[in-house]
């Protein structure tokens, strides 16, 4: 008969599990056919779920043992399975009927006298010696299962530049953005540089001397406004 194909988590399935943990209830789940280094309908309680959520995110602890293991939602159901029933007990088979014996034909009997037998000695018997106790090897203990390491997630690390030499950083872990245009240093972006390949220490220092430029004609700029605004005081106050 062929099994039913047990339904793996959905996502209803892991916002349920997530609010038992919230009320300080640990869940119950079973491992499918899909889950690795564990017998299929097995029991387990769920732990946690770790961030970000993706590949084997929930920790679980199987029934009878102590290790925390990860586990993706496909390996996963809140399905029990049935329980396997056990073998009909094969018939013994039937025993051939007993043959009827052929009578055998009676013997001839011969008198006989027997000699009279010797008394044998009286001896003392031994004590008998105790066998030593028979010593069963110890059970090896069963090795646990084999746990599965979670996989460290991507980081993704973009510097920006604008046109008036400022900079800002984006972080992203995994599919998860964590920073979003925070401000950065000049000063700090160009000793990093420095600690990077010479195809982007050349690409930032390109982008600040272009900006010392602008702003060193900016000040040159404010300077030759200032000393004429000055000039145009002193006239009309001499």
């Amino acid at each position: 008969m062929v099994k039913a194909k047990q339904k793996s988590l959905s996502p209803e399935d892991l916002d349920h599990l997530r609010s038992e943990l919230a009320e300080g209830r640990p869940p119950m789940v079973w491992f499918t056919a899909a889950a690795v280094g564990v017998e299929a309908g097995r029991s387990a309680k769920v732990l946690a779920f770790t961030e970000p959520e993706e590949g084997d995110f929930i920790q679980v602890r199987p029934t009878g043992a102590k290790d925390e293991l990860s586990f993706s939602p496909g390996e996963l159901t809140l399905e029990k399975p049935a329980p396997r029933k056990k073998a009909p007990a094969t018939a013994a088979p039937a025993k051939p009927a007993a043959e009827t014996p052929t009578p055998e034909p009676a013997p001839i009997e011969y008198p006989y006298e027997p000699e009279p037998r010797p008394v044998p000695a009286k001896t003392t018997p031994k004590p008998a010696t105790p066998k030593p106790a028979e010593t069963k090897p110890e059970a090896r203990p069963a090795r646990p299962a084999a746990r599965k390491q979670a996989k460290p997630a991507e980081v993704t690390v973009t510097l920006t530049s604008t046109a008036e030499g400022e900079w800002t950083v984006d972080v992203q872990t995994g599919a998860k953005r964590v920073l979003k245009g925070a401000p950065v240093a000049a000063s700090a972006v160009a000793q990093a540089a420095k600690l990077l390949p010479p195809e982007v220490d050349e690409a930032v220092e390109g982008v600040l001397s272009a900006a010392r430029e602008r702003h060193l004609a900016r000040v040159e700029q404010l300077r030759a406004e200032l000393e004429a605004a000055q000039r145009a005081l002193d006239e009309l106050t001499g």
